[in-house]
């Protein structure tokens, strides 16, 4: 066997006695391995690669092609506590992922076009088929969701529930019966069960009147109630409120009480996404993969 020159780069041999040509295809697969790598992690973009290679962008590309990015979970069956959610990269482009918190990895993933509840579903029955076994979820409070673990402790994040309560009262709510709500909330990571559901009950005590206060059309002569988004408010609290504290009724599981671990996950992904957008989605979703896989 000799060398015969080069072609697209990567040497070229030739057999003495049957005079077949080949390549070391290894060495192709670990150039675009490589790339991948520095594409992903070094946040190089095409022309970066192509400068740093003096190739041109379209080999970059080409390359980037022939990367095959295997979705295995590096974690063995075991019982484990999950944080759940859905993220959107477009309208109909969302990724819902199940994470384990505890050794700050991802588990188990789908690409979805909508945040459903049987998504969900297929989580947990691929991972109960894996042999995993969840003790407890933490969801974000997506109606249906919680059913479908019924008999597993579910804490509802706390996060969430926030940002639920602000989209109805505002930042900065006008109405002394908002901003005394939002005071109470403002408290939730910081109380307990018993002392919330006291200033929770407490404050519909107080403004029970104020809430059933209603608004007739003159025109149509039906009503609505005048506090709507107040009343609103109030109802997703009372709701969620057996799933605000799970995580002191069960001290023995450690179960965070928001999904602060999987968001700051998808704020590092939709990062290093924005470095290389316009890419096409065969690339995105290797990206995506790769990411998941390590991190």
């Amino acid at each position: 066997m000799k060398k015969n020159g080069k072609r697209r780069g990567v040497q070229t041999y030739k057999c003495w006695n049957c005079g077949v040509k080949f390549q070391n295809r290894r060495r192709t697969r670990n150039v675009s391995n490589g790339l991948f790598s520095e594409y992903v992690w070094n946040r190089q973009t095409y022309g970066n690669l192509a400068v740093r290679y003096g190739k041109s962008r379209q080999w970059v590309i080409n390359m980037l092609n022939t990367v095959h990015v295997k979705s295995n979970v590096r974690l063995s069956p075991q019982s484990l506590i999950v944080v759940a959610d859905v993220t959107f990269f477009s309208r109909t482009n969302g990724l819902a992922v199940f994470r384990a918190p505890g050794f700050k990895k991802n588990i188990w993933w789908e690409f979805t076009p909508y945040e459903r509840v049987d998504i969900y579903r297929q989580g947990k029955e691929c991972l109960e088929r894996n042999g995993f076994k969840i003790t407890a979820i933490v969801l974000d409070g997506k109606r249906g969701v919680r059913a479908l673990f019924a008999g597993i402790p579910a804490q509802m994040c706390h996060f969430h529930q926030k940002q639920i309560v602000h989209r109805y009262l505002t930042g900065r709510p006008k109405l002394p019966a908002g901003q005394e709500l939002k005071t109470i909330v403002g408290t939730l990571s910081k109380t307990n069960e018993k002392t919330f559901t006291e200033q929770l009950n407490g404050w519909h005590v107080r403004w029970h009147e104020f809430l059933k206060e209603r608004t007739i059309n003159v025109e149509t002569g039906r009503w609505n109630y005048t506090h709507k988004r107040l009343r609103s408010a109030y109802r997703s609290l009372k709701t969620n409120l057996p799933y605000l504290f799970t995580y002191q009724r069960h001290p023995e599981l450690n179960i965070p009480n928001t999904t602060n671990s999987l968001d700051g996950f998808f704020n590092c992904l939709k990062n290093k996404l924005h470095v290389h957008r316009g890419m096409n989605r065969s690339h995105a979703r290797k990206v995506i993969i790769e990411l998941l896989k390590n991190s």
